[in-house]
């Protein structure tokens, strides 16, 4: 099984805590942080837990999908300031309307170790556009470079995968690159082992990945990615659900959840430190 792990390690995996997002909202959960105190409390908790990269999303003052400046500032700040080592992981993509300044600023100005690059346009949830035109994703791919930030390519669909292979041999993702295998949302592959496996067959091999399932089948990719030598996602950002019907106390149950069935696949819960030399990161932005 491990045959298609690509250059992820077979005893070590990388938990990413999906923390906030754009969408969700307290009626969801009243759990879910949304300004920046209570998310930076929330990523230095899962890193507690055992989360090695955090991925970080931000809201306005009325708790919208927003990319101000000042809201990841602040986040980000706080992280920083508590001395937490875990990896910052910035979206690039905190909802609809932002112009390509908005999305690229905060990574560009905080340097943060890993940013989202999604791969392509799609569908969002069956209503709106999410744009993610070849212009923007060139410039984006190039601000990353320039900063010095890792991308975290989101794939979606096998189309994405494919944008994402051409951006790389045009020099605008470097290798080797960290793919997002991101199944369940509304417009894009549904959240089954089946296209989980489908496309980490089509990955380049010179790449690590990690993925996540939204929804009912959230658990199911969950395993698959894990038998797979995958790393794991997992957060209130993709799902306010723990298991059917049950609200999720907290962003770190999900994580407890992910490094306890690890180890009974024989896999320990990468630290920080470890996840960088996992996806050849070499500097610790927070030092």
């Amino acid at each position: 099984m491990y045959q298609t792990k690509r250059l992820n390690r077979t005893d070590k995996v990388i938990i990413t805590a999906a923390l906030t997002g754009a969408v969700t909202t307290k009626q969801d959960n009243p759990a879910l942080p949304t300004q920046p105190e209570e998310i930076a409390k929330a990523a230095i908790r899962c890193w507690e837990a055992g989360a090695a990269v955090v991925h970080i999303h931000v809201r306005d003052d009325n708790d919208q999908g927003s990319m101000r400046f000042d809201k990841f500032q602040d986040t980000v700040g706080l992280i920083r300031q508590a001395k937490c080592p875990v990896v910052l992981n910035l979206t690039s993509s905190g909802g609809q309307g932002f112009s390509w300044e908005d999305r690229i600023k905060p990574f560009r100005e905080l340097k943060p170790e890993l940013a989202s690059f999604d791969a392509g346009t799609m569908n969002w949830l069956n209503k709106v556009v999410f744009m993610n035109e070849p212009e923007f994703l060139e410039r984006c791919g190039n601000a990353m470079i320039a900063a010095g930030v890792k991308p975290e390519i989101e794939v979606f669909d096998i189309g994405m995968l494919n944008t994402a292979k051409y951006y790389l041999k045009k020099g605008i993702i470097q290798a080797p690159a960290h793919f997002q295998l991101c199944l369940g949302a509304p417009g894009g592959m549904e959240a089954t082992v089946e296209n989980l496996l489908y496309l980490v067959n089509h990955l380049p091999e010179n790449c690590t990945w990690g993925a996540f399932g939204i929804g009912r089948g959230a658990n199911e990719v969950l395993l698959a990615a894990l038998a797979l030598g995958g790393n794991i996602r997992v957060g209130l950002e993709d799902n306010v659900y723990y298991n059917h019907g049950q609200l999720a106390r907290s962003n770190e149950q999900f994580v407890e959840r992910v490094k306890r069935v690890a180890n009974e696949f024989g896999r320990q819960a990468a630290t920080s430190d470890e996840a960088r030399e996992i996806l050849g990161i070499t500097k610790n932005r927070q030092e």
